[in-house]
């Protein structure tokens, strides 16, 4: 969905083809004629569908955007307003507050969004920013998670004080790719560092939730059934959410195959 596009848009377009040849020529070059990679999905619209597609496609993307950024914006406030405002800094509040303190921490959040934006822009290949962040946050976090998920005696204090480590570890290597003092696949501006920060952040995410978790007081088991693998019955991992549910759309996908392969026997 990313990357074909793109090559596509090398080949078929004059400008962008023009621009792939010179920046070959001179890699340090960033556009040519007010043309880089950055034209490449608006280039090939262009130059491949007629009219009226080329409308419905435009309000396609206008339409991906607006709901990427609503989908981002509301999951940044609810996070931030029941899972750490409300849990840890002002509790036992009215609904109206935290209603309050959500629409407070939406504007902070289209603030924080535009000034990200800005910080994109700066980049020569878009695709470098995603994946500078996913090592940013994206690693420590799943580290953390396939962690806690399959060792109950994983500890909250192993989770905050692993994600921290992580991410810190991370904004070091590319601290360092972007000094100079790393090159990784002979570069310090592509993807490379990025790669290299995303294995040091899960690493070290790892190293210091274990270490952490077994100097720290783990939670009861009777807290944990349902989150961790080996605390969680199997019984309640198959099956219909609810006794005598029988709609359709939440029967289990295997029910029918089931029933298909014992009419073959």
């Amino acid at each position: 969905m990313i990357f074909i596009p793109g090559m596509l848009s090398a080949v078929l377009s004059p400008e962008l083809a023009k621009f792939n040849l010179a920046q070959a020529a001179n890699p340090k070059l960033q556009s040519l004629d007010g043309v880089n990679y950055h034209n490449a999905t608006e280039l090939l619209m262009r130059d491949l569908l007629p009219t009226g597609m080329l409308g419905v496609a435009i309000a396609g993307l206008l339409a991906a955007f607006m709901a990427g950024m609503a989908a981002n914006i509301s999951s940044f406030n609810t996070v931030f307003t029941y899972d750490i405002w409300q849990a840890y800094v002002r509790k036992d509040r009215p609904d109206d507050y935290y209603l309050r303190v959500g629409r407070l921490i939406t504007v902070v959040g289209c603030v924080v969004a535009i000034a990200a934006a800005f910080i994109a822009s700066g980049y020569g290949n878009i695709m470098n920013y995603p994946q500078t962040l996913f090592s940013f946050f994206n690693a420590p976090l799943f580290a953390t998670f396939i962690l806690a998920l399959f060792w109950k005696r994983m500890s909250r204090a192993a989770g905050w004080s692993g994600l921290v480590a992580g991410t810190v570890s991370a904004v070091i290597v590319f601290a360092l790719a972007s000094s100079g003092a790393l090159t990784v696949f002979g570069s310090t501006d592509t993807q490379g560092p990025s790669f290299v920060g995303a294995l040091v952040a899960f690493v070290v995410d790892v190293v210091v939730s274990v270490v952490v978790s077994l100097a720290t007081q783990p939670k009861p088991e009777s807290e944990l059934r349902g989150l961790v693998w080996s605390l969680t019955p199997r019984g309640s991992l198959r099956g219909d959410p609810a006794p005598g549910d029988r709609a359709w759309y939440r029967r289990r996908w295997c029910s029918a195959s089931a029933r298909s392969r014992s009419r073959w026997r």
